[in-house]
């Protein structure tokens, strides 16, 4: 976690960059938030995912009322710099999701191949 917001392109997405969290022991993909340079810094800084909260517009520690922290194991960025993968060890009750749950990913979609399987009975 030595990177420094200067290798990270803020730019593309006005001064944001999508965060995917994901459980470091099971590879399960938890959420994904956005940061902005200064949520960078203090996720770094603090070893604790920090966002920047669009809706609310100020910075927001996931976990800071839960207890269920994210703790940083890795980070690393795509080939374009422009996107966030944190590798973590959840703090608390491992419920990451606001609804409860231990991923926000919980919302199953219909895709063609699964219409198509359940077309075929």
């Amino acid at each position: 976690m030595s990177d420094s917001t200067g290798e990270i392109d803020f730019n593309k997405m006005d001064g944001l960059v999508p965060g995917i969290v994901q459980d470091a022991q099971t590879g399960e993909v938890l959420m994904l938030g956005f940061l902005n340079q200064v949520s960078y810094a203090k996720t770094l800084e603090t070893g604790f995912v920090t966002f920047w909260s669009r809706t609310r517009q100020k910075l927001w520690m996931k976990g800071e009322t839960s207890g269920n922290r994210l703790r940083v194991i890795s980070a690393s960025t795509d080939c374009d710099n422009d996107t966030l993968l944190f590798r973590v060890a959840v703090e608390g009750d491992g419920l990451v999701c606001h609804e409860g749950t231990v991923s926000c990913f919980t919302r199953p979609i219909a895709t063609a191949s699964k219409i198509a399987e359940a077309a075929r009975g």
